[in-house]
């Protein structure tokens, strides 16, 4: 019994510290589940502070240049916005990777879901949302 307990509390003290990156084949799962494959040239991006002090909202404006998988019938040519959070870890946080910061005129690719209540787009695939293996 004792053991058990031991056991049980060491998982409760450790589960934030056994957050750990995530392997390729997981980012690969979530690149191909990803409703959205797109081709993208960032236009605009705005940086804001968001509701936890150690986070930023990313508000992305950004040029559909090519579709190779649209479930929300996105076309080349199309204007998309794209939504998500940076949250600043600490030094030595070990965890799934931050997904990176768009930069205007970047030519990227995006792994992306809509929101249908909003229209805006998020990434699906971690820090792996906007690169290939």
């Amino acid at each position: 019994m004792k053991r058990l307990t031991l056991a049980v509390a060491s998982l409760i003290i450790l589960s934030p510290v056994l957050q750990a990156e995530l392997g390729p084949a997981a980012y690969e799962a979530m690149q191909t589940k990803a409703p959205e494959f797109l081709e993208i040239e960032v236009l605009r991006v705005d940086v804001e502070p968001a509701q936890d002090p150690a986070s930023q909202t990313i508000k992305a404006m950004a040029l559909v240049n090519k579709v190779d998988r649209s479930a929300t019938s996105v076309n080349p040519g199309d204007i998309i916005n794209i939504v998500y959070t940076l949250t600043e870890r600490p030094k030595g946080w070990v965890g799934p990777g931050a997904i990176p910061l768009l930069t205007e005129k970047e030519k990227t690719i995006a792994y992306l879901k809509k929101d249908e209540a909003s229209g805006d787009f998020s990434p699906v695939a971690g820090i792996m949302s906007f690169q290939n293996f």
